[in-house]
């Protein structure tokens, strides 16, 4: 969904484009000239990304009137530094973690699902693998894009990593290292260990390739209940594709007769609102048709921009529980989808921890080459209810199954799903089946530190 109404292009911002496309011609004129003409288009740029920072960042008023721009290095440094900046009552530290800059070739390929769906800097592709700790010093493949090297080359979910280029200190005093070799390496090579106890060593080597965020969707028949299963990784990428498989899987659960849903967000970071809009509406219970779905609020600057969606109930599938999968790593357009239908149907959520915590959202902002996007927006459900910086509670903790591929019924947390389905009970609680050690958690945090995490709106400045 692109939202309507039309933003106002502000005149300071057309001021500032005119003195880059002057910077330009000048340049394109006179050759001996280009290395100052380039450092006054970056110093543009960078006066420009704070000028709009005051103008649309949700805490505009925090950032001091000392703040420099030009003592950073690009708009990615600037973004990253106002997050400073976003104090919110209850909270004892700033708010903002995702404001962020990006090269408008590189979110092209991001946001259009090339190259891959969780480094934001992958501008020349990646592996199409990610990875994270089970517990300490056991590294296993967490997921895989399908059309990835990764992929192409038949590694699986579960699978454990044991070296990276030669090195086994596969540790989480090491995360630093499997970062740089897993997500921003050219070409690596791996061992793996397999679940039925073989080892194969394999080299990849980084390119781009089209994500595919559904990675799976299948039936489950467990005693009465016929449960539908989707796993879906990010709210990014060909919105034309995500819609269609939308429409396949939804009318697949509808011929199945499924009367509960799991939906798995485990590692889905979010994405287009415009994404999360549409799958709200096939799961959302007939009652709901027309109902207030969610808004979305400005800084006091904008107010005019705010919007109020609705829903527009999609097809037959009216689930008795939906049941949500997920863990530190689900974020935003994620966050979003689960807090919209909670106040319309029985909504749970299992997993190791609550959520990422990012009841905010924003857009894209062109400057020069480009893209600026300061958190802009705040979201409420129809309850009003939002603000959750500290996450989603989960209502039972679970493991995350690394051990096993997806859709595997004796993996953690969808074994756990099914039995709250079945019987209508979690069962007790086993503090060595989810519990990890503050190594693992901090580790697994620097793992997750190159994926995006973000709600987005579409409509941006033209």
């Amino acid at each position: 969904m692109i939202l309507q109404k039309k933003l106002i292009i502000p005149a300071w911002i057309l001021f500032a484009a005119s003195i880059l496309i002057s910077c330009k011609k000048t340049q394109d004129s006179a050759a001996n000239a280009s290395t100052v003409d380039s450092t006054i288009i970056k110093q543009k740029i960078e006066d420009t990304t704070l000028l709009i920072s005051k103008d649309f960042y949700l805490w505009y008023s925090q950032i001091p009137t000392t703040f420099n721009p030009q003592n950073y290095a690009d708009p990615s440094e600037i973004m990253v530094a106002l997050r400073n900046y976003s104090n919110e009552p209850g909270y004892s530290s700033p708010v903002d973690k995702w404001s962020f800059g990006i090269k408008k070739t590189d979110w092209n390929q991001l946001s259009g699902g090339i190259g891959s769906a969780t480094n934001i800097a992958s501008s020349n592709g990646d592996f199409g693998l990610s990875v994270f700790f089970k517990v300490g010093g056991d590294l296993r493949v967490k997921l895989v894009e399908r059309e990835s090297p990764a992929g192409l080359a038949g590694i699986h979910r579960g699978w454990r990593i044991t070296k990276i280029n030669g090195n086994s200190d596969i540790t989480t005093s090491n995360a630093t290292f499997i970062v740089n070799n897993v997500y921003y390496s050219n070409n690596s090579t791996f061992t793996f260990l397999k679940p039925d106890g073989s080892t194969v060593d394999i080299t990849l080597s980084a390119d781009l390739y089209t994500q595919q965020p559904l990675y799976l969707d299948t039936v489950y028949n467990e005693g009465s209940k016929t449960i539908g299963y989707m796993v879906f990784n990010s709210f990014l990428g060909d919105t034309t594709s995500i819609f269609n498989n939308f429409a396949r899987v939804m009318n697949y659960f509808s011929a199945q007769n499924v009367t509960d849903l799991v939906i798995d967000l485990r590692y889905n970071g979010g994405g287009y609102v415009a994404v999360q809009e549409k799958l709200a509406d096939y799961l959302a219970p007939t009652s709901a048709n027309g109902s207030l779905m969610m808004t979305e609020t400005f800084n006091d600057k904008h107010q005019n921009y705010n919007t109020s969606l609705h829903f527009n109930k999609i097809g037959p599938l009216n689930p008795n529980h939906i049941l949500f999968i997920v863990s530190q790593s689900t974020a935003s357009a994620s966050e979003l989808l689960i807090n919209n239908l909670k106040p319309y149907m029985d909504v749970k959520l299992i997993g190791p921890y609550s959520t990422a915590g990012k009841p905010v959202g924003f857009f894209p902002i062109s400057v020069g080459d480009w893209y600026v996007f300061p958190i802009s927006f705040r979201s409420l459900n129809s309850a009003g209810t939002g603000n959750y910086f500290n996450g989603l509670q989960i209502d039972s903790p679970v493991a995350d199954g690394l051990d096993k591929d997806w859709g595997d019924t004796s993996e953690a947390s969808l074994a756990k799903a099914i039995k709250y389905i079945t019987t209508g009970s979690f069962g007790r609680q086993l503090p060595d089946t989810y519990a990890q050690a503050p190594s693992v958690i901090s580790g697994n945090k620097i793992l997750d530190k190159p994926t995006f995490k973000g709600s987005v709106d579409t409509r941006g400045l033209q």
